[in-house]
């Protein structure tokens, strides 16, 4: 790991003034940092002791000129993933190998982080939206040491067909999906929920009815519960 390739964007330092646990909050598709950062004051209200960071994605997005993306979508297409469901799996498998080729950013964040507050990978949550969601259940199960857990929005697991044999560790994973997403078809989580739940991860999955592409208030509660207690 090199200052030249570690990540880097907003943060919010714990407001007790003492970091004893940090919450790494990964953006979606075309967005950058300061799209999820915006989450944190809510989170700290119930996690004092918690900083938070919400590094940029690596690669400038090839839909976006002023985004980010950690891999490319170019491919990817939801409306026909909507009409045919049955095609989900192969679809996230094609987008594995860009997530796993960037996978080492996050890595190399997570240990910087742990590093620079002294802390150990169980005081240490992901947090993903969309894209983020992807590359948060793309790193954690693959850490040696497992991490305190992954909150996933709207997203999906990649490469499911790899996922037992690459697995290293079991964080508990909180996902939330509206069902009327029209970006990430709920399929997505479902599947994800149930390629986690038969590799022994203990797993939760709440679909919000007719909420779309995004994060509601309920969402938020469900990561404020989950964060609080495993990071406590």
């Amino acid at each position: 790991m090199s200052s030249d390739t570690l990540l880097s964007g907003p943060m919010l330092a714990a407001a007790s003034g003492t970091t004893k646990s940090v919450v790494i909050l990964l953006h979606g598709y075309g967005a950058d940092g300061n799209d999820l950062i915006g989450l944190a004051p809510h989170l700290a209200r119930a996690l004092p002791d918690t900083t938070f960071y919400s590094p940029n994605a690596p690669l400038p997005c090839e839909m976006s000129p002023f985004g980010r993306q950690w891999f490319s979508l170019a491919e990817y297409d939801p409306e026909f993933l909507r009409r045919a469901p049955e095609t989900m799996s192969g679809a996230l498998a094609a987008m594995a190998e860009g997530a796993n080729k960037n996978a080492s950013f996050i890595h190399d964040f997570i240990d910087h982080v742990m590093e620079s507050h002294g802390i150990s990978e169980d005081k240490i949550a992901l947090v993903g939206f969309s894209q983020g969601t992807m590359m948060s259940l793309q790193t954690a199960p693959r850490r040696s040491k497992q991490l305190a857990g992954v909150v996933g929005f709207s997203g999906a697991l990649l490469g499911e067909a790899a996922f037992a044999a690459e697995l290293k560790s079991r964080p508990p994973v909180a996902l939330v999906h509206g069902t009327a997403d029209p970006v990430v078809p709920i399929e997505a989580s479902r599947l994800a929920k149930g390629t986690l739940e038969a590799n022994g991860i203990d797993v939760s999955l709440t679909e919000r009815p007719n909420l779309q592409h995004g994060i509601d208030e309920e969402g938020l509660g469900i990561a404020i519960t989950f964060l609080g207690k495993h990071l406590a």
